[in-house]
This record gives C-alpha cells, structure tokens and sequence, in this order.
C-alpha cells in the first residue's frame, strides 16, 4: 500500500481515516467507467504527501480533496 513509506503508526492511522473520509465522498462523485482502484491510489498518494502539513485527520481529508478535484484528469 502506499502508505508503507510512513513509519509512524499515528500517521498511518491518520492517513487510513482521512482517506477513508475523503474516498467516500470522491467515489460518489466518479463516472462508472472510472478505474476506482487507480483513482484510490491516487488519493493515496495525496494523502501521504500532505500528512506534515495537515492539523488532523478531518484537515488532511479536506486537504486531499480538494488536491485530488485541482489535478483531477477530465475523464473522471
């Protein structure tokens, strides 16, 4: 999974619950012929990349969202 590159297990959790919080809402948004699978890596990999800036869990999902929306590719 993408999150092995963290070591700190707060960060893992903080990670899992913002992600979870920030997919549940994306998926809903997604056409049907998406790759959910490929657009939840990705999300992923947002959520790790904004874990030293983010307050808490609830931030980091907020600030996944809108990343993934801003870089979102036109067929989604």
């Amino acid at each position: 999974m993408t999150f092995s590159s963290l070591n700190d297990p707060v960060d893992i959790a903080r990670a899992e619950a913002a992600l979870d919080a920030a997919w549940h809402q994306i998926k809903a948004s997604l056409k049907e012929n998406v790759d959910f699978d490929s657009e939840r890596l990705r999300l992923a990999d947002i959520v790790v990349s904004l874990i030293p800036i983010a307050e808490d869990e609830a931030d980091l999902a907020r600030r996944a969202m809108e990343r993934y929306y801003k870089t979102r590719p036109s067929g989604c």
